[in-house]
């Protein structure tokens, strides 16, 4: 199934007072921050988690069996936000390596944590066979269409706020929600550039490879990056936009994430932090001139770990 600026444009409308619109921050006269970082549970995840259960509730699909997901942490934080708004159970499924600070957050939104497995895709098993068994809403990380078209309600605000005051976007990849639905929001209208860790380079090797393969993945942004396979609609999305993927070392990604508190008192996670990393190291050089925005997806960390 293919998702469509349309389907993009329903999910605006649908999420419309569920989630918070994020500013933009201008740095400089080429660069703009996207602060998805201040959104509810400190991602961009709500868009898609409530995209899909309010779709779901249109059609009879959401029960008193309620929602199970599986998550290094932060979709699963936004499916517990997102049932709880709207009054059914969560259930989550999380790696036994979590981040601690995730897991007790879920546990806040009165979800029901179950740590397995020591990857992400472990976690996903575990769930699949739970909705199999107790009827309750699958809620995949990423790999959903209504999931897929809440993430791209982003590029639409891009193109609410800044007009034609942008060139390229530069977007964090795991799963490759985000970036999907980034990519269809935009469409030509911009440039859209993938950027992802060394160590968890699951787009760059299903760019190489051409088709859908298991990648292993590892590294300080796993938690959130650590897809170990692609989502199928997220690369038809790459593919018809032409988005390319760019890598950054872990060293950078540290450095970019210290400097986000040093310089804006901003607290992000690894993973939110790849996107200035390249733009840091020059492992994405822009054009003179060129005007990016930068997607800054989360906020999910250890405080005391920030240098």
């Amino acid at each position: 199934m293919t998702v469509t600026r349309d389907d993009i444009q329903l999910a605006a409308r649908r999420i419309d007072g569920r989630v918070r619109r994020t500013p933009v921050l201008r740095v400089s006269p080429t660069l703009t921050f996207k602060l998805e970082l201040l959104q509810h549970v400190g991602s961009f995840k709500p868009r898609g988690a409530f995209n899909r259960l309010l779709v779901a509730k249109e059609q009879g699909k959401l029960t008193g069996q309620g929602v199970v997901t599986a998550s290094g942490g932060n979709a699963g934080l936004a499916g517990a936000y997102a049932a709880r708004e709207l009054g059914v159970p969560a259930r989550i499924f999380v790696p036994v390596n979590a981040p601690a600070a995730k897991v007790a957050r879920l546990r806040t939104l009165d979800a029901d944590v179950v740590q397995i497995g020591n990857e992400y895709a472990e976690a996903y098993e575990a769930a699949v066979a739970e909705a199999g068994q107790s009827g309750a809403l699958l809620l995949h990380a990423y790999d959903q269409p209504e999931v897929v078209a809440g993430q791209g309600t982003i590029g639409l605000e891009l193109l609410e706020d800044l007009g034609d005051d942008f060139d390229t976007v530069l977007v964090a990849v795991g799963g490759g929600g985000l970036i999907g639905g980034i990519a269809t929001a935009l469409g030509d209208r911009a440039q859209v550039v993938g950027i992802e860790p060394e160590l968890a380079p699951t787009l760059a090797k299903t760019l190489d490879a051409g088709e859908l393969v298991d990648v292993q993945v590892g590294g300080v942004a796993a938690d959130s990056l650590g897809a170990r396979r692609f989502g199928a609609l997220a690369f038809e999305a790459v593919q018809a936009n032409g988005v390319q993927s760019v890598l950054v070392t872990e060293d950078s990604i540290v450095a970019a994430r210290n400097e986000f508190w040093r310089e804006y008192q901003l607290a992000v996670e690894h993973g939110a932090a790849v996107t200035y990393a390249a733009l840091q190291t020059g492992a994405y050089q822009p054009a003179p001139g060129e005007r990016v925005v930068a997607v800054i997806c989360g906020a999910n960390t250890d405080l005391s770990t920030i240098g």
